[in-house]
């Protein structure tokens, strides 16, 4: 029997979202709770999972595309009846029907291929997964018509696709596309918090000499444990005791700014860049895990990230951001908020500079550069600055952290 799989509320009122993966085609057998596909919503990336054994007869959106909650993703044929029908059908013999009334497939390919293309059924289903043009593919059978083995080089990627024929010289096209999933929500956010927050920039250099030599002498400790220690752990701590003296960094006001909420836990956001655009996933509660244990979170929310499958709660309930913009380029940038947080700072690349010692004599330092944004509402320039001194010293004189460590 066949039967419609309908997209449930994946929550949080999304309504529809983007087809990222198709896991599965039309014809393949399935599993019950098998991964049919992924979606992304302006939130994260879900799994989407088979509700019955049977066969895939009908897929409802191509990759890429929009699907809406409670509408129809796919159609399954259950397990029981499509054997029963392929028997049935099988004892029968059959000549192959004419390509003219060959119907079409809910996934035709993005130019339909003509009549006057000779080719199986089969043949015109791998063109259409490899949005081929079966009309500019040269065939091998009898009569010109198109065999498998024909399309091999471009299931392999050994042959470029083909295109139609080339005309006269003109000016390069406009191309349009829509914003959708994660970029399409970073679009609003961060047009929201531009335009409602009043943002300032503090900006101020950091000698992390001592601090890479630190992390250099921890890291066989960390890398026995299967970690990767990087200054971000540093960073994080540093942020978390700084905030104690000075606790309106870590904070959120409400939209008319007749209440500020100073927040108990110091759950600091790294800004990652993935492929499915910008995301803020954060580490929780900082101030109260050690620098292995925050060094095995951003492990396995970098990882996550890489993959794009970072979980929805990760994203949530951040008060304060970091934006590592030195792993990609540049020294200097004016980050803006994560709104409902009121600060985030960009960390430029780590330059080795002249710089001159306490006896007065030039020697090289790694220097890096860090921009603060603060909401002006509630932040003012003193503030910051003096926040910014104090989580200064820390990652200058990284011993001093022991003092207030818990």
């Amino acid at each position: 029997m066949k039967t419609d799989f309908i997209l449930p509320d994946i929550g949080e009122g999304i309504v529809e979202c983007e087809l990222v993966e198709w896991h599965i085609q039309e014809g393949d057998k399935i599993q019950e709770d098998q991964p049919v596909a992924d979606v992304m919503t302006d939130k994260a990336l879900v799994e989407i999972t088979a509700m019955h054994t049977g066969t895939i007869t009908r897929l409802y959106c191509k990759k890429g595309g929009l699907a809406k909650v409670g509408q129809p993703l796919f159609e399954i044929d259950v397990e029981g009846t499509a054997e029963a029908e392929e028997a049935k059908e099988d004892s029968v013999p059959k000549k192959e029907a004419p390509e003219e009334v060959e119907k079409p497939e809910p996934l035709a390919a993005s130019k339909a291929d003509s009549g006057k293309v000779l080719a199986t059924p089969a043949v015109r289903r791998i063109g259409r997964e490899l949005d081929l043009d079966l009309s500019q593919v040269q065939g091998s059978g009898k009569e010109g018509r198109i065999l498998k083995e024909d399309l091999l080089p471009y299931q392999k990627g050994e042959a470029s696709q083909p295109s139609a024929p080339p005309t006269a010289a003109a000016g390069a096209q406009d191309r349009s596309e829509p914003l959708k999933g994660i970029k399409a929500a970073m679009a609003r956010q961060m047009q929201e918090a531009y335009s409602s927050i009043p943002h300032f920039t503090y900006a101020e250099e950091v000698d992390v000499t001592e601090l890479e030599a630190l992390r250099r002498q921890l890291k066989p400790d960390f890398e026995q444990e299967g970690l990767r220690l990087s200054l971000m752990p540093f960073m994080m701590k540093a942020i978390a005791l700084a905030v104690q003296q000075y606790p309106l960094l870590n904070s959120r006001v409400n939209a008319d700014c007749t209440e500020i909420t100073y927040l108990g836990d110091v759950n600091v956001g790294m800004a990652a860049d993935t492929p499915l655009g910008l995301l803020v996933p954060n580490v929780k509660q900082v101030q109260q895990k050690s620098l292995k244990e925050v060094t095995a979170e951003i492990n396995q929310l970098t990882e996550a990230a890489r993959q794009g499958k970072l979980p929805p709660d990760s994203m949530k309930k951040g008060t304060i951001s970091i934006s590592n913009i030195g792993v990609i380029g540049g020294t200097v940038a004016t980050p803006i908020i994560n709104k409902p947080e009121v600060a985030i700072v960009a960390l430029g690349r780590i330059q080795e500079l002249p710089r001159f010692n306490s006896q007065g004599e030039v020697e090289a330092r790694k220097i890096m550069q860090v921009s603060w944004s603060g909401d002006h509402r509630v932040i003012d320039g003193a503030t910051m600055a003096r926040f910014c001194n104090l989580w200064k010293s820390y990652l200058e004189q990284p011993g001093k952290m022991l003092v207030d460590l818990r």
